[in-house]
């Protein structure tokens, strides 16, 4: 008799076991289901996929990156300017290693070298899931960085800043953003030619010292892409539609205009600030009537050339309402 009883004590308890372990195991369930879901979910987001087309070819990059590797001046102006700090990037051509108007945003990025000879094997290092550069510059790695990561490259520099920004941009998966950092770059320009008037029918020069060199600037430019959009005059020496125009000492009668923009390319052996100098000192220098006027103006090599990118733009819109005397 006792026997029986304890034989069915030990039923129930094996019963309740059971119940016990069957709602553990069906919220355990639940619970794995939750996750399951979420993990789907999550996948499917980092699966989705575009196709962009650029200077190699064709890349396409599945989710949204995150961890961007850039290889020119002008790209990382790019990324940032979309709200976007690179993992890496080429160090600035002047600076240490970054221009003054972006390192305060740029610190902790990771110097990659120069835009002529990334480090390919840092580069892999930092993992990227997007790398931007270009095919002027690195078009003899692109398989070996390709490898890597999805690569694309816009085609030149120089002029091309705005459509190089739109490719980024789409690259970013940024594409209505970057729309709208151009809107603004253009409003500023319609901005600055409204309240100019008159005055943009002065003819600006523009000249940069160099070590053992000194160039006009012309219209497939940096500073001249942007001036062509300004309406800015220019003399029929710099008004080609081509890169630069090297002179010498002979020659400086050429870059006489109604005003001068000059800048100089200082890299810290002062070769750049040497070459300014034995121009500025020179008489026919001395005798130009935009010298004698006191209409010549030194600006920052990095803003007006240099950086290349949409920050350096808006930068330079802005030191020229300072130049032309006119309220932002």
């Amino acid at each position: 008799m006792r026997a029986k009883r304890h034989t069915s004590q030990l039923t129930k308890m094996f019963v309740l076991l059971c119940a016990v372990i069957l709602v553990l195991t069906a919220c355990g369930g639940q619970s794995g289901s939750e996750s399951k879901a979420a993990e789907d979910k999550a996948q499917a987001a980092d699966t989705t996929s575009y196709t962009i087309k650029h200077a190699m070819g064709e890349t396409t990059i599945k989710g949204t990156p995150k961890r961007i590797v850039v290889l020119t001046n002008e790209g990382t102006e790019a990324v940032l300017a979309l709200g976007i700090k690179p993992v890496g990037a080429v160090k600035s051509f002047t600076g240490d290693p970054w221009y003054d108007h972006i390192k305060a945003d740029m610190e902790g990025v990771t110097v990659l070298g120069e835009e002529s000879q990334p480090n390919i094997e840092m580069i892999a290092s930092l993992k990227p899931d997007l790398i931007l550069g270009n095919k002027m510059r690195q078009e003899k790695v692109y398989q070996q960085l390709s490898a890597i990561a999805p690569t694309v490259f816009s085609e030149t520099l120089r002029g091309e800043w705005k459509a190089n920004f739109s490719l980024y941009a789409e690259a970013l998966g940024k594409k209505a953003e970057g729309e709208q950092v151009l809107a603004d770059f253009d409003k500023k320009i319609d901005d600055f030619k409204a309240k100019a008037g008159d005055k943009l029918k002065e003819k600006v020069s523009v000249v940069r010292f160099m070590g053992g060199k000194t160039r006009i600037y012309l219209s497939d430019t940096f500073t001249g892409i942007i001036f062509k959009q300004i309406g800015i005059a220019r003399p029929e020496t710099n008004y080609k539609d081509t890169f630069v125009e090297e002179i010498t000492k002979e020659r400086i009668p050429e870059v006489d205009a109604d005003m001068m923009l000059y800048f100089t390319y200082e890299t810290g052996d002062n070769k750049g600030n040497k070459q300014a100098e034995e121009f500025m000192k020179d008489p026919l220098w001395q005798n130009l009537n935009v010298v004698k006027n006191k209409k010549a103006f030194k600006v920052d090599d990095a803003i007006f050339n240099t950086a290349g990118g949409v920050r350096a733009a808006n930068l330079m819109v802005d030191e020229l309402y300072n130049i032309y005397g006119l309220q932002k």
